[in-house]
């Protein structure tokens, strides 16, 4: 579909603008959520600017949406297929919007609180709470896309810190000889170049699911659902890749100091050592169609970098607070997108 005939079909079809409108911005709060993390670490160390940091996550964001997405589209295709909303597409869109409304509603809370919330998990739990609502059971979840996002929970919290540790570990071996301003050097110019790779991969993940969910509100509305595979239009690409920047320069900083600043105090390699770290788990996650969340692979990232100086060096205050937020994440979003689904059904339908 081009954009063109978008705009048209969004003009004849109230549901679909609706959609369209409502996953646009849940989108935007992941640009204000769920991005910063991307840009945490660099931004923390002093390597980049806030306002530079913000310009080059959006550019690598759509650079990652643009060429994940044409090498491999799996991970949209596990969103697009983990639930079924059921045959009937008026209910289906309604429920959709339901999930959309309720993912909006839970991460704006947790923005408020300063906690980055997987928007990853909060897209799940919303959709499979609205896939119960509109089934009355767990029929219309789909068990084998459920247990890859099992898996991605599990392998973006070990596999994260894991890789934390060892690479700052490593990244210390490596340059045990070397001057200490000349290093320091080229950690701060390194750090943007892992900040832009973690931009880079944030887009490749998360850019996927989002568009999955487009294309999802879109099928639904021509009176489709299921499909085994599909095309991401550049158009759409481009969409997300803006909104999600926007969403970044209205309150990332928020997310960026509780990251990047109050969890752990980063030196500029050690900010190298957790986005590099970050990045390869992501790199591995995307191509194998693993749905994994990225505030999960970078804070779990940055606190393995801490730990691997001294345990004490990473405040595991803050650390109880994210991880707490990340375990009420799946039933307090399911159970919101379950209630707003029945919600928007009775009124809509």
């Amino acid at each position: 579909m081009s954009l063109i005939e978008f705009i048209q079909e969004t003009l004849q079809n109230p549901v679909l603008l609706f959609s369209a409108l409502l996953t646009l911005g849940v989108i935007l709060v992941n640009g204000w959520t769920d991005a910063p993390n991307a840009i945490a670490t660099c931004v923390s160390t002093r390597a980049i600017g806030v306002k530079k940091a913000i310009v080059m996550a959006a550019v690598f964001n759509f650079i990652g949406v643009l060429v994940m997405t044409s090498l491999n589209a799996s991970v949209a295709m596990t969103i697009y297929n983990m639930v079924d909303l059921g045959s009937d597409t008026a209910i289906a869109s309604a429920a959709l919007c339901a999930a959309m409304a309720a993912i909006v509603i839970w991460a704006t809370a947790a923005w408020y609180l300063g906690i980055p919330t997987s928007e990853s998990h909060a897209l799940i739990a919303g959709l499979s709470g609205a896939a119960i609502a509109t089934q009355n059971s767990i029929s219309g979840i789909s068990g084998k896309e459920w247990l890859k996002v099992l898996l991605g929970l599990v392998l973006s919290t070990l596999l994260g810190f894991v890789m934390g540790y060892v690479t700052s570990k490593l990244t210390v071996w490596v340059f045990k000889s070397t001057d200490r301003n000349k290093s320091e050097k080229f950690f701060s110019k390194a750090q943007v170049a892992g900040g832009a790779a973690m931009a880079f991969m944030h887009g490749a993940q998360d850019g996927q699911k989002f568009m999955a969910v487009f294309l999802l509100a879109a099928a639904l509305a021509k009176g489709q659902g299921a499909a085994s595979s599909f095309t991401v239009p550049i158009w759409l690409m481009i969409v997300c890749s803006l909104v999600m920047g926007l969403g970044t320069s209205i309150g990332g900083y928020r997310i960026i100091k509780s990251v990047g600043m109050d969890m752990v105090k980063l030196k500029p390699y050690q900010g190298f050592a957790a986005d590099l770290a970050a990045s390869i788990c992501l790199l591995i996650s995307s191509a194998t169609g693993i749905p994994v969340s990225t505030t999960h692979t970078k804070t779990t990232a940055i606190m393995g970098v801490g730990a691997s100086r001294r345990i004490r060096n990473v405040n595991w205050g803050v650390v109880k607070e994210l991880i707490l937020t990340w375990v009420f994440t799946f039933p307090g979003c399911g159970i919101l997108g379950f209630l707003m689904a029945k919600l928007f059904m009775f009124l809509f339908v």
